[in-house]
């Protein structure tokens, strides 16, 4: 609104700059408009104003009228990381020169303040929940005292997965595993395995959970495996946790001698062994009667063997491997006690000079017994010593007094 000191003055007016949204020139007061800049740097028009009052022209006077830029700031991309991953330093930028920069941030909990002004530093994200946490960033430029549009992106902190330890397990040969299910507490979290020795019959990686399979191991010594597993959601892996898997040999006994022996005589003892280091032995024996007990562990001492009959007893011994709690087969041998025989104490005999003898048949109670015989006087006409019965033969005696053999049979 232009105003001087002599009434009825008019103002006419000139513009330099009509790029600001205001005619080349007029008459009376300049109106409100709406100030234009579509550069990225402040625009001046100078404005010239006459006063005129009763034809005569005034002095002239000028002024400005600086409309300045609308800031910008380019849009800023999308961010997602894994939880405990480093942002780098976000650094804003815009088309108007001298523009400053204000953001605020909806979610602190990834780590970000509420608010800030200029860049974003570098910070690491942060994320203690299960689920992706993100943060709503709006950032506002401002140049000139003049603010611009705001614009907005976002940063997205997935959280970090787990997996519940998995218990170790230990088993014996050709025993069939616990599935190992894997679990975790962030949803959707898929599991990554690698195993170091396949020969307990697991495949050296695998996705998922572990279905129940058969352990194997074909050595003599305990085969251990250790699984690592891998725990990996939204893309982002989680801490490594690791197990194991042992697997005991299948121990074995070597197989014992057979034993026969005589009433009364002394076993040899029966030391048990087998390739497996540490193995115990247990055995069971089907007759007590050899003069062994029913069952026992380790070794078998020495034994008197017995025998009470008049036929050969035989026991079974049945020996079994034991070894970090796994069975092995079992192996059995026997142990045969013959019986001692006898011989029917045979008739003494008394005879005259010539004439024959009874046939001496010998008996006994245990069947398929032999007997041997010797005579300590050749001179009755029976031989030394012989084998089986004695047939009748002609007594002699070239003396003239009474002679006598004794004859010992052995059966």
């Amino acid at each position: 609104n232009f105003t001087g000191a002599v009434a009825a003055t008019s103002f006419i007016w000139t513009n330099n700059n009509t790029s600001i949204g205001l005619a080349a020139s007029g008459n009376g007061d300049i109106p409100s408009f709406t100030a234009i800049n579509t550069t990225n740097a402040p625009t001046t028009a100078n404005i010239n104003v006459l006063p005129i009052a009763y034809g005569c022209p005034g002095a002239l006077q000028s002024f400005t009228i600086t409309v300045n830029p609308t800031p910008n700031v380019d849009q800023p991309g999308n961010i997602t990381v894994c939880g405990n991953a480093t942002i780098g330093a976000i650094n804003f930028s815009g088309s108007v020169s001298g523009t400053g920069f204000s953001w605020t941030n909806d979610n602190t909990s990834i780590g970000l303040a509420a608010s800030g002004n200029g860049n974003i530093p570098s910070f690491t994200g942060v994320n203690t929940g299960v689920l992706p946490a993100t943060g709503f960033i709006t950032v506002t430029p401002t140049a000139n005292g003049c603010p611009g549009n705001a614009r907005f992106f976002t940063i997205t902190v997935n959280a970090t997965p787990n997996v519940v330890q998995p218990a170790n397990q230990l088993l014996c040969n050709a025993a069939p595993t616990n599935a190992v299910n894997f679990t975790g507490s962030v949803a959707a979290t898929s599991f990554i395995w690698t195993n170091n020795n396949t020969s307990i019959g697991l495949a050296v990686s695998g996705t998922g959970d572990i279905p129940s399979f058969t352990a194997i191991n074909t050595t003599n010594a305990t085969a251990t495996a250790i699984i690592n597993v891998l725990p990996i959601a939204y893309g982002c892996p989680g801490t490594l946790q690791s197990f194991t898997i042992a697997v005991n040999p299948t121990p074995n006994v070597v197989q014992p001698a057979n034993q026969s022996l005589c009433n009364n005589a002394t076993t040899n003892a029966i030391n048990f062994s087998g390739a497996v280091s540490g193995t115990g032995f247990s055995w069971t024996n089907n007759n007590t009667s050899i003069g062994l007990a029913a069952s026992g562990n380790g070794n078998i001492p020495s034994f008197t063997a017995t025998n009470s009959t008049n036929a050969p007893v035989m026991a079974t011994i049945t020996v079994t491997p034991l070894a970090n709690g796994c069975p092995g087969p079992s192996q059995s041998f026997t142990i045969t006690v013959n019986p001692t025989p006898n011989v029917v104490q045979p008739a003494n005999q008394v005879l005259c000079n010539n004439a024959a003898t009874g046939t001496v048949n010998f008996t006994g109670s245990v069947s398929g017994t032999s007997f041997g015989w010797t005579n300590d006087n050749t001179t009755i006409g029976l031989a030394a010593s012989g084998t089986g019965d004695i047939p009748s033969f002609l007594a002699t005696n070239v003396s003239n007094v009474a002679v006598t053999a004794t004859i010992t049979v052995t059966p």
